[in-house]
């Protein structure tokens, strides 16, 4: 059931804080509404930005801002942005706003409308809003674009873009240049930056400095601990560390503060985006379970794109082994999943693999096999063990495999969000651990 009755004009953003350029915006919007006695929603961003950091400003100051420049509605949208990429969040936003009765929305590119769907149509026709090249101007409007038209086969209809140019003073008004200059002046706006905003905005900004509300920080202190304390089974779990992330926070302990964290993840491959919405998730205690049943929720609802699913993120992961066995490379097996939208159905979730346990080991999980507790992790060389555990017991050993299965499990640990676990088990004389892929 839509939100409101009557059709909308819709915005999603940040607005951290609300510049001259998100003015035009709600400008463009209310040129709309006017024409066809639309209402105004703006769908505000609230817990976590779309870029998964904390936010500059609070939520209700910047939900002032925006009703302040004649916002009639400001929707939040919570719950996504520490959990979720933008390749993710983005159709489920959209989803919302057709659901609401949003029919018209309002974005600023550099380009022209033209050339946005243009670069769009390729990933309409692919089915996925993953890997958009870095390079392709406003490459998020795109994605935009592309599950807007995603959507319409879902919903028989879909929003109708209006794009105005970005205002730029000299340069494109940046959100995060704006933040950064009040902090480096010492948490005043300096004259230049007031050229840039509202009179609204300023005089809000300003209430909220006095109060001490604005630049809220991470709890660093909850997420050193972590990095500083979790084991390598307790690492996997979380959602957003790859296997080689994993290996850079144990190598560089301790850690004394975030620039160390960020050298940590910049170490292991990650870049900007992806290091906030990993330490997002720590700090929020995402695990892995957490984030599939949510994909899996909206995949039912038929938001998610089929391409994106959690059984082709598990699909593509057996293929890339497979070929890989045959000697192609895993770009290369990525690739032709990808273009030739390769149907993988038999892939296995339960794997066995065996142990090297000695003679008092084994004798020691036989008088206890009922209360082991058994957990898969990757060693400081990135091979696949297992940890088998009660109270003080400990055995760690490297999981037996064949190479192609090996290749499946690394890929499906460096998802993301493919939990793996694992359970003792007696195979005639012997022991084994039965691993399950988990997909639901």
């Amino acid at each position: 059931m839509a939100l409101n009755e009557h059709q909308m004009v819709g915005i999603s953003a940040d607005f951290d804080p609300v510049h001259k350029g998100h003015e035009k915006l709600i400008a463009k919007a209310k040129e709309i509404s006017d024409e066809h006695g639309d209402k105004i929603a703006i769908y505000l961003n609230k817990g976590y930005s779309a870029n998964h950091g904390p936010f500059f400003t609070p939520y209700e100051a910047r939900r002032e801002m925006t009703l302040k420049l004649g916002a009639d509605e400001v929707i939040p949208i919570e719950g996504l942005h520490h959990r979720l990429t933008l390749s993710y969040s983005v159709p489920i936003r959209i989803a919302r706003m057709i659901e609401d009765n949003v029919v018209d929305y309002v974005d600023a590119a550099d380009v022209s409308k033209t050339e946005i769907e243009d670069h769009s149509k390729k990933f309409v026709k692919q089915g996925i809003f993953i890997g958009i090249d870095r390079n392709l101007p406003n490459r998020n409007v795109i994605r935009w674009f592309a599950a807007n038209e995603f959507l319409k086969r879902k919903y028989n209809k879909n929003m109708n873009f209006h794009l105005i140019p970005e205002l730029k003073v000299k340069d494109k008004i940046s959100g995060r240049d704006i933040r950064n200059r009040i902090i480096q002046n010492n948490m005043e706006i300096p004259e230049d930056i007031k050229e840039l905003l509202p009179k609204s905005t300023v005089k809000i900004l300003e209430r909220e400095i006095k109060k001490n509300n604005l630049n809220k920080k991470r709890d660093w202190k909850d997420v050193l601990n972590k990095l500083n304390s979790y084991s390598r089974s307790d690492l996997i779990k979380v959602a957003y560390l790859n296997g080689n992330v994993i290996n850079e926070i144990i190598k560089r302990r301790v850690h004394h503060d975030f620039e160390s964290v960020w050298a940590t993840f910049r170490r292991g491959g990650y870049g900007p985006v992806l290091t906030r919405l990993a330490i997002s998730s720590i700090e929020e205690n995402v695990k892995k379970e957490e984030v599939l049943k949510l994909i899996r929720s909206y995949e039912n609802k038929g938001v998610i794109p089929p391409e994106q699913s959690v059984d082709k993120v598990i699909e593509r992961a057996w293929y890339v082994a497979s070929e890989n066995k045959k000697g192609v490379s895993a770009t290369e097996a990525n690739y032709k999943f990808k273009k030739n939208k390769i149907n993988f159905g038999n892939r296995p979730l339960n794997l066995t693999a065996g142990l090297n346990l000695t003679n008092f080991e084994s004798e020691r999980i036989r008088k206890n096999i009922d209360d082991l507790k058994t957990e898969i992790y990757l060693d400081r060389n990135g091979k696949i063990s297992c940890q088998i555990k009660k109270d003080k017991f400990k055995i760690k050993t490297k999981l037996k495999l064949p190479k192609n299965e090996v290749t499946y499990l690394r890929y499906l640990i460096d998802s993301h969000f493919i939990p793996i676990k694992a359970k003792l088990i007696k195979k005639d004389k012997n022991f084994r651990i039965n691993i399950e892929i988990s997909n639901k």
